[in-house]
C-alpha cells in the first residue's frame, strides 16, 4: 500500500479525506505563511500549499504528500484569519450582502512526480445585522477560518449561495484531489 500524508492539522482537510475511506496519516508542518502580494490569489494558495507539502515530503520521501491552503478574496483583498473580534466583525461586515471568492490550493507531492491547482469558488452571503455578526462571533467559529467564517458549520447560515466547488470551500476539494492523486500514479482502492 502506497503511503498518504495530509499535511494539515486542518481538522476540515482531515475529515473531507476521511470520506475518501484511504488510509493516511497527518503530518503537519510549521511553514512560513508569508507571501509576495504581488502574487495572484491563485498563486497565493498553490505556493503556501506547496510550501506545505513540501516540508513534509522532505521527510517522507516515499510518499504522496497532500498540501493544501485556503483564502478568502473580498474587493481584491485577502481576508487571513482574524486576530479577535473585531476584526472577524470587520471581516463579516465587509462579506455581508455581497459576493466574495474562496481560493483553495492543493499541492501533491510524490516520489516521482508532483502538481499544483487550485480551485476558485464564488460564495454570496445574505444582508447580515449587526447583532447576528455579533452573535456568531461570539460562537469562537471565526477565529481559525480564513475570511472569519466556515460555510459547514454555524457559518452556512451566512451563506445565500455558491458557484463552484462546496469541499473547496471548506478546505479541499475532494474530487479534483482524487483526480489528481490518479494521475500521479496513486492507486486507489476503488
Amino acid at each position: 500500500m502506497q503511503n498518504l500524508i495530509l499535511a494539515s492539522s486542518s481538522p476540515r482537510r482531515k475529515e473531507l479525506l476521511e470520506t475518501l475511506r484511504l488510509p493516511f496519516a497527518i503530518s503537519s508542518s510549521d511553514v512560513d505563511e508569508s507571501f509576495d502580494p504581488a502574487l495572484s490569489p491563485e498563486e497565493v494558495v498553490m505556493e503556501l500549499a506547496d510550501r506545505k507539502a513540501q516540508a513534509v515530503f522532505q521527510n517522507n520521501r516515499d510518499a504522496f504528500v497532500i498540501g493544501s491552503d485556503t483564502i478568502v478574496v473580498a474587493n481584491n483583498k485577502i481576508l487571513g484569519k482574524p486576530a479577535d473580534e473585531a476584526e472577524a466583525f470587520t471581516m463579516l461586515q465587509s462579506l455581508s450582502g455581497k459576493q466574495h471568492h474562496v481560493f483553495t490550493g492543493v499541492s501533491i507531492v510524490s516520489p516521482t512526480n508532483s502538481t499544483k491547482f487550485y480551485e476558485k469558488t464564488e460564495v454570496w452571503f445574505w444582508e447580515l445585522s449587526d447583532d447576528e455578526i455579533r452573535s456568531y462571533v461570539k460562537s469562537g467559529e471565526p477565529f481559525d477560518k480564513a475570511g472569519a467564517y466556515g460555510i459547514q458549520q454555524l457559518g452556512s447560515m451566512l451563506v445565500k449561495k455558491i458557484h463552484g466547488d462546496y469541499f473547496a470551500v471548506v478546505g479541499l476539494p475532494v474530487a479534483r484531489t482524487v483526480r489528481e492523486l490518479r494521475q500521479l500514479g496513486y492507486q486507489l482502492p476503488y
